[in-house]
């Protein structure tokens, strides 16, 4: 395939859009081979089939690096109660929350799961999303962790997308084990994940480092684990406080810490320094009506990569949208417009381990998107508004 006729941002480097004018891309299989100015253009390249593209801009696709995609229910109730004054940590004290989720995954057969997370998954694909993370987490007993993540499988096979899955067993204590968190890691979190990646069903381990769930110390025992199984590791850190969690995920080189409110400089130096990637949840931030935001201008400092995801899950971030997700990045976060970019496509590729994607140059998988709009600024900017023209995944239409 030949694309001509285009503006392409390239985010070749993090500093600019790299926008070519009047450019070029040749895709030969599922890899970009050449891209330039068009006139630039490589006689070898001339033969290939040509699609004019009006003059429309090309980005990256848009890769969502954090989601909670696969769940049974949702808690449309539990949003009431927080509008009526409930906070987070209240309503998971009162039994509902994460484990509300938990008995209604738990009761889901695998079909009915799927044909759920469908739904999210269409939103995201709709929007110029080719790959997505997908976490398992309202399981939290070793048969319903695998049934998560055997769904999760499933979703690449039923849509073209890439999926990334992450064992976040230890997400929530379960009612059957309430009070009694290290009983849960030793006996139920670590068999789960050593059964689920015997199925090879894990890319990676993700755990929630925070007050109403576990501690660093309970963390690293399931790190150890991940260690041990050659898995890669990320983490929920510094949501609601900071107990640790960033500068956990540094020690272990963790391919990136979640959330991070109540991260700080020393966290920044940390994941610097360790190259862990920031992923910032606007969704939930909104949701929640928290108050403290990330301290991104550290993050800038200290050149921490900084993504962005719609953390789509069923009680603090019920959005399947990326674009809106790069609007809140924007007004809530106050991150530019190109660094939203980069946040759902270069930086959110690193974040997932996936460095072969989410830029337009030569060697790169062919994952983009042909966008309706004349500037990249555009994709932030806009509320509401989808203006995908065609997404092209490995190099199809």
């Amino acid at each position: 395939m030949l694309l001509t006729n285009a503006r392409i941002a390239t985010l070749d480097d993090n500093d600019s859009y790299g926008l070519i004018e009047d450019g070029a891309i040749a895709i030969m299989g599922a890899r970009i081979e050449w891209v330039g100015a068009r006139t630039e253009l490589p006689a070898p390249y001339q033969a290939l089939e040509a699609r004019d593209l009006e003059g429309r801009l090309v980005t990256p696709a848009l890769i969502d690096c954090h989601t909670h995609v696969v769940f049974g229910g949702n808690r449309a109730t539990e949003f009431e109660l927080r509008l009526n004054g409930a906070s987070y940590e209240e309503v998971a004290k009162a039994g509902g929350g994460i484990v509300s989720t938990v008995a209604a995954t738990r009761a889901a057969s695998e079909d009915a799961l799927l044909s759920d997370a469908l739904t999210r998954v269409d939103a995201m694909i709709a929007e110029g999303v080719t790959m997505i993370e997908v976490k398992s987490g309202y399981g939290l007993d070793v048969n319903s962790e695998s049934k998560m993540l055997r769904v999760a499988r499933a979703i690449a096979r039923a849509r073209p997308i890439d999926v990334r899955t992450s064992f976040l067993g230890a997400h929530a204590t379960p009612p059957e084990c309430r009070g009694n968190r290290d009983a849960y890691i030793d006996d139920v979190c670590i068999p789960a994940l050593q059964a689920a990646h015997a199925e090879g069903l894990v890319d990676a381990v993700d755990g929630f480092c925070e007050g109403i769930a576990f501690d660093a110390s309970q963390m690293a025992r399931v790190f150890d684990v991940a260690a041990e199984l050659g898995l890669p590791v990320k983490l929920h850190a510094e949501q609601l406080s900071n107990i640790g969690g960033a500068q956990l995920a540094a020690q272990h080189r963790a391919l990136s810490a979640d959330h991070l409110e109540y991260a700080n400089e020393s966290d920044a130096e940390a994941m610097a320094a360790s190259g862990t990637v920031a992923v910032l949840l606007p969704g939930a931030f909104y949701t929640l009506r928290e108050t403290q935001a990330p301290p991104v201008q550290a993050f800038r400092d200290h050149h921490v990569p900084m993504a962005l995801a719609t953390d789509c899950n069923p009680g603090s971030s019920p959005m399947a949208s990326p674009l809106l997700a790069l609007n809140m990045g924007s007004t809530l976060f106050r991150m530019t417009p190109l660094e939203a970019l980069l946040g759902m496509t270069a930086h959110a590729a690193k974040a997932l381990g996936a460095e072969d994607r989410g830029r337009i140059v030569p060697g790169m998988r062919a994952d983009l998107c042909v966008w309706d709009i004349t500037h990249p600024a555009e994709l932030a900017y806009r509320v509401g508004f989808n203006p995908l023209h065609t997404r092209i995944f490995a190099g199809r239409q």
